[in-house]
């Protein structure tokens, strides 16, 4: 018991035995953080921190972020307007003066196009304006093609894919007939263009891909495919979709929704504010394109039930402005406090 040493030395707090069996002062192990441990995920409060995030990477999250295609159709719009100050006059295609339509005390011109209820027709006529900007305004650096969407790796026919496929841009017409088709055959509603237009931009975010002649095909095909299977109570299976293009395979279709839904990491969540953003940006770009929704009088029973809908809101909101509304003290119930200096003796 006198020694210096004893065979509890090694169960010392203050002392460990190393490899070589050499004593020697503990030092406490340093705490493991998370890229050590292996645990990355973030804290819930830093994900749902919008503030510090950088708004321009997530158009198709966050309703304050600018759209893609309206940043990058605004060249083009620009220059349209420049061609009209000098013609002074727009025509149609035949030739004749484009007349507009304006309401005035007697008569009122709408639509029948809301935010809850958008036409199906101009609705997928913006939408494919859209991907037409995005193809023809692309960043030309070379960013890299996925094979997954590459039509010549994974043809949507079995007539051969010409040699410069991905040399020229398609016509806004060209992109509208094969959406149209889809949207036709599958009988998909106004709000899923909306949604695809959605997705198509969240891929290209998240992926950090452009779309291009090459790809332009099979990226639509892939975000529709998801927005219908996400928007819409009967989803269009994959085997639908192989009745409508004949030539291609379930297999190809399952391969494309699964990488389509890993590259957007399985976020399919379109809030509510972001689908009214895409919607009126659309309505933007559609009047700065002279697409002009069908405007038709405003008819007694329309404006009756405009008034039903307008007092429906107003009922359920009206209890909301109560409780929000400051309410003002009379002069009799006024209580004032006087303030006395205080005397110290």
């Amino acid at each position: 018991m006198g020694n210096s040493t004893s065979c509890c030395v090694s169960s010392s707090p203050k002392l460990r035995r190393n490899t070589h069996s050499r004593l020697e002062p503990y030092r406490p192990e340093p705490e493991l953080s998370r890229e050590d441990t292996g645990c990355n995920l973030q804290h819930i409060s830093d994900r749902e921190n919008i503030d510090e995030l950088n708004m321009e990477y997530n158009p198709s999250e966050h309703p304050r972020a600018s759209t893609i295609f309206l940043s990058k159709s605004q060249t083009d719009v620009r220059e349209k307007r420049k061609s009209l100050y000098v013609n002074h006059v727009s025509t149609t295609s035949d030739g004749f003066p484009l007349l507009r339509k304006y309401s005035s005390c007697s008569t009122i011109f709408l639509d029948d196009s809301t935010v809850s209820q958008p036409n199906l027709k101009y609705t997928i006529k913006c939408v494919s304006l859209a991907i037409y900007y995005h193809i023809k305004n692309r960043n030309v650096d070379g960013r890299m093609l996925l094979d997954i969407f590459d039509e010549k790796l994974h043809p949507l026919s079995k007539s051969d894919v010409p040699s410069d496929y991905d040399k020229h841009d398609p016509e806004q017409k060209q992109i509208y007939r094969f959406v149209r088709m889809l949207f036709s055959a599958a009988q998909l509603t106004a709000e899923c263009a909306i949604v695809t237009l959605v997705y198509l931009e969240r891929l290209l975010t998240y992926a950090e891909i452009d779309i291009s002649p090459a790809n332009w095909k099979r990226i639509v095909l892939g975000a529709i495919l998801l927005a219908s299977k996400v928007w819409d109570d009967q989803a269009v299976w994959n085997v639908d979709y192989c009745q409508i293009l004949k030539d291609i395979t379930v297999e190809d279709m399952n391969e494309l929704e699964r990488q389509f839904l890993e590259l957007l990491q399985f976020n399919i969540n379109v809030p509510s504010s972001v689908y009214a953003k895409y919607y009126f940006d659309l309505r933007s770009l559609s009047e700065a394109n002279n697409i002009n929704f069908p405007l038709e009088p405003l008819s007694r029973d329309k404006a009756q039930k405009l008034e039903a809908i307008s007092r429906l809101c107003d009922d359920k909101y009206k209890d909301l402005r109560k409780a929000a509304k400051k309410r003002s003290v009379s002069a009799d119930n006024l209580t004032v406090v006087r303030w006395s200096p205080a005397i110290i003796s």
